[in-house]
């Protein structure tokens, strides 16, 4: 956006207005070098907004940290679908407001959706209670087995939900969403140093969110014999990197149980 120049032949008056000519020798009050500070951050701040891409919302959200893996999943959708193909035809996503995920998944042709909320579900709209009637959402605690066979779901995805599991629950749960699966798990995480939970929060998670660093994650797996998939690791890079997107999440994919 271009800027207009401003005019020598004006100055500030004492009382903050416009007005009287400005004496090349005057001195300029101190609240004009104020206003162009205030200017420029105004500037900056809009070009970020706007280079972002995201909205003035999303994008202030976004710098306070107060946004969720499980948004970020919703995003990489379009990535996820590239790199599973017709394995995201029946998938459980489990994780805090599963009700959006699932409503979007429903969306796509040929795809069978349902979810698992894993907290107690209050001052839902219209649509997620009517999800959970039907019961395509649940709220199940998952620190327990699931109420499903083995290999139920063509794809099972967790987003947020084991950021706030001890390792203890973590041993029992990861395993447990394998084994549901028939062709893999995708685990969206937070990165290590990322806040996520605000006290109020607390009362709703149990307990701060623990964010796991990759290197950690990769022990887990070895621990509990489970096996990272290459194979969607690499189709689902190729897509992001073409389109430029990049993950505010960490996404793992792990191969099922068989």
């Amino acid at each position: 956006m271009s800027r207009r120049p401003v005019n020598p032949t004006r100055r500030f008056a004492g009382g903050g207005s416009f007005g009287g000519i400005f004496h090349p020798k005057s001195r300029p009050t101190p609240l004009l070098p104020t206003v162009l500070l205030i200017l420029g951050a105004v500037l900056v701040v809009g070009y970020f907004y706007r280079g972002s891409g995201t909205s003035g919302s999303s994008a202030l959200s976004r710098l306070e940290g107060e946004f969720t893996c499980t948004s970020e999943l919703q995003l990489a959708l379009p990535y996820l679908k590239k790199a599973y193909g017709d394995s995201m035809r029946k998938v459980l996503h489990v994780g805090p407001d599963t009700c959006s995920v699932v409503s979007k998944l429903l969306k796509e042709e040929e795809t069978e959706a349902w979810g698992i909320e894993p907290y107690d579900v209050e001052d839902v709209d219209v649509n997620c209670k009517n999800l959970i009637h039907r019961g395509i959402v649940r709220v199940a605690d998952i620190k327990f087995p699931l109420p499903y066979r083995p290999k139920s779901f063509s794809l099972v995805i967790v987003s947020d939900a084991v950021d706030y599991l001890s390792p203890r629950y973590l041993n029992k749960t990861i395993p447990e969403l394998a084994r549901v699966s028939a062709d893999g798990l995708v685990i969206v995480t937070g990165y290590p140093g990322h806040a996520r939970a605000k006290v109020a929060e607390l009362s709703k998670f149990g307990r701060p969110a623990k964010m796991r660093s990759a290197s950690w994650w990769a022990r887990f797996f070895v621990q509990t014999s489970l096996q990272e998939n290459d194979a969607a690791i690499k189709k689902f890079g190729q897509a992001a990197v073409k389109d430029g997107y990049k993950s505010r999440c960490q996404i793992f994919h792990v191969k099922s149980f068989h």
